[in-house]
């Protein structure tokens, strides 16, 4: 498996073009976020419209944009998207006030959600089905990785050469993931002449829409997978916004322990995506249900050991963040490639325009739930209910396993509908 995958220059072009993607895609957030924060004191309500300007339109446009890449042409859409990112972070070079780069940010957050599903489907094109699990788990495992350089990367950069070069230098890394996704072959004949078919004599692009909702509450594997998917990234995202806050709580909290907590988490899901891109054989459900678990108990233990003002937390909150970046992969990863192995090809873009929508209105909900809870209940209790409630998750999980994976074959891809990897 893996040397068919290495042999495959198509989906290496196609993970290279992420990879530089991904990496500029955080230059950029560190690089507006020292502009806005330092630069122009933006309150913390600018702040938090920063990221919301860029993650809504992911979220609200998804499945619309998922529809949109099964129409047309994946290779064509990935390139139109990244020159239009790289000339919208030219732009912010220009920006003279908060507005502005909230437009820009809202239509860079636009393209960027018809690149994934684009990206998503042109990978199942490339890959034989045999290989997708390795396939994702090497595409999920760059994500992680762009996630924890990228930031490192910025800060350096932003200090040596500036926040406006980071800009030139990000917008530069959109067009040469353009031109090297320029040079990917386009679908294959089987797959266009399908798609074709769809156009002429299949349902309205309104009904389209509804296809990919349709396709995942027919599995449920798919349905109740992408249900423990959002309930995981709630949660995460729901503390992550809220652990300087439970830090600060700590008697021997070092100025740095927030730094070495997401690095640490950055690195478990790294560790997680290079474990699963060469172990393929596995049971999905169950690595997601552990993944759940994990989740919870390194988010309770957190709040439990803070509660007790635990010495040495340079030791254990890196620990117990490793733990729970490790466990997010466990349900991220196994449940991506099993939904592009249960998705024909002409319907990926659907699919997973709805899955990108679900993460992402998670992403969205997270941090303003985090807020309210603490607010609410206390920052310790947040964090041990919401632990607690991972925990009865993944029990109940458990219970309902048999009934999850007992199931009919949803797919409808055919051997002909498959683009052949190059070997």
């Amino acid at each position: 498996m893996e040397n068919s995958l290495r042999k495959n220059k198509s989906f290496i072009t196609l993970m290279t073009a992420q990879a530089i993607s991904g990496l500029g895609d955080w230059l950029s957030i560190v690089a507006i976020i020292t502009l806005v924060g330092l630069k122009w004191e933006a309150t913390p309500m600018q702040m938090s419209l920063i990221i919301l300007s860029l993650a809504l339109p992911m979220a609200l446009l998804g499945p619309v944009t998922g529809t949109i890449a099964d129409r047309m042409e994946r290779k064509t859409l990935m390139v139109f998207s990244d020159v239009v990112r790289g000339v919208l972070i030219l732009l912010l070079t220009l920006a003279t006030n908060v507005w502005m780069v909230y437009g820009c940010l809202f239509l860079t957050g636009m393209f960027s959600s018809v690149f994934i599903p684009a990206k998503n489907g042109k990978l199942k094109e490339l890959v034989a089905n045999e290989n997708i699990k390795g396939a994702m788990s090497l595409s999920s495992t760059i994500d992680s990785g762009t996630k924890v350089i990228g930031p490192l990367v910025s800060g350096i950069l932003v200090s040596l050469i500036g926040t406006y070069n980071v800009f030139y230098l990000d917008s530069a890394t959109f067009f040469l993931s353009a031109i090297l996704i320029f040079l990917l072959p386009k679908a294959v004949k089987e797959v266009e002449v399908e798609v074709e078919v769809e156009k002429r004599d299949g349902p309205s692009f309104k009904e389209e829409v509804k296809v990919g909702f349709s396709f995942i509450k027919k599995s449920s594997f798919l349905l109740y997978g992408l249900f423990l998917l959002g309930v995981s990234l709630l949660i995460l995202q729901l503390s992550d916004s809220q652990f300087i806050v439970l830090l600060r709580q700590l008697t021997d909290v070092s100025p740095n322990l927030l730094g070495y907590l997401v690095s640490s988490a950055g690195v478990g899901m790294l560790l997680t995506g290079i474990y699963l891109s060469r172990k393929t054989e596995y049971n999905a459900f169950v690595l997601m249900c552990i993944g759940v678990l994990g989740i919870g108990l390194g988010f309770g233990l957190m709040g439990v050991l803070t509660y007790f003002d635990l010495s040495l937390s340079m030791l254990w909150v890196p620990a117990l963040g490793l733990m729970a970046g490790a466990s997010a992969g466990f349900v991220f990863i196994p449940f991506q490639a099993a939904t592009q192995e249960k998705t024909p090809v002409h319907m990926t873009g659907r699919v997973f325009g709805v899955v990108n929508s679900t993460t992402t209105t998670a992403t969205i909900i997270g941090p303003l739930a985090g807020g309210a809870l603490a607010t609410l209940i206390g920052i310790i209790p947040s964090f041990i209910v919401t632990g607690s409630l991972l925990i009865v998750l993944f029990f109940i999980s458990i219970a309902v396993k048999n009934k999850v994976e007992e199931e009919p074959d949803v797919t409808e891809s055919q051997s002909g509908t498959q683009g052949a990897a190059p070997l």
